[in-house]
């Protein structure tokens, strides 16, 4: 459901629902171990910068399938229709890529591959572990947005996940994490982590702002959005912040 990592087939059910989306932010820690897996091999051996930003840049992608980087090309195709809010809804549904969703891809991906070009440079350890740490720290908000914000549509996977999970407990054990993750972020580089976690705040408050007054509410393309632009935007400010700490 959350990953390209086999497992075993799940019958999904309102009780093994329930607590599904506690679980989500661990794909997170998978992606961020294999980043600091991989910067290590890359720069024990020697690689080139620009090729080990690639290789840095498609492990999300590999691990998850892609499946929120399609979120993100189906809502910038819907929020530049300037439609009203029905129509928006079905350009999200809709499998054809337009202009804006190319763009939109080529403009993502320069902007990973730019930072981590920038901070494998800078030799920077700290801001590579706070970037790892924040794989996390996008699902636990992007499982809070599902949880607690209003749905666009009643039928789809966001809402049926959500209307059987156990939001009260889900919602608490999602906020417990991140104040771990702000923590060990903190304790790895004060500032590196106070930007980090600032920052996917922030795009957090913008999403459910774009979500409620364009959409009516969430869905899980406008999620994967989400997801996309919290862990860019960390990994922009963290290049950006490698040149002054």
């Amino acid at each position: 459901m959350f990953s390209k990592i086999p497992m075993p087939r799940a019958d999904w059910k309102k009780e093994n629902m329930k607590y599904m989306f506690c679980f989500f932010p661990f794909i997170g820690t998978v992606v961020g171990g294999l980043t600091l897996l991989a910067a290590y091999v890359l720069e024990r051996y020697g690689f080139d910068v620009n090729f080990g930003a690639v290789v840095l840049t498609l492990i999300p992608v590999i691990v998850t399938g892609g499946i929120h980087v399609d979120g993100l090309l189906d809502t910038s195709d819907a929020m530049s229709s300037w439609q009203e809010r029905s129509r928006r809804l079905e350009i999200l549904k809709d499998s054809n890529a337009g202009a804006f969703a190319v763009i939109t891809a080529c403009v993502y991906f320069l902007c990973w591959f730019g930072s981590y070009s920038q901070i494998i440079s800078r030799g920077s350890v700290d801001a590579l572990f706070v970037l790892s740490l924040g794989f996390m720290v996008s699902r636990c908000f992007s499982g809070i947005g599902v949880i607690m914000l209003p749905k666009a549509k009643t039928d789809g996977t966001v809402a049926e996940f959500s209307r059987n999970s156990s939001d009260k407990t889900t919602r608490n054990i999602l906020i417990i994490y991140l104040i771990l993750l702000f923590l060990f972020m903190c304790f790895i580089n004060p500032f590196y982590g106070v930007a980090a976690f600032v920052t996917a705040l922030l795009i957090f408050t913008r999403y459910r702002h774009m979500a409620l007054k364009y959409f009516g509410g969430t869905t899980g393309d406008l999620s994967g959005c989400f997801l996309c632009l919290c862990e860019v935007g960390m990994a922009l400010v963290l290049a950006l912040m490698v040149n002054f700490f």
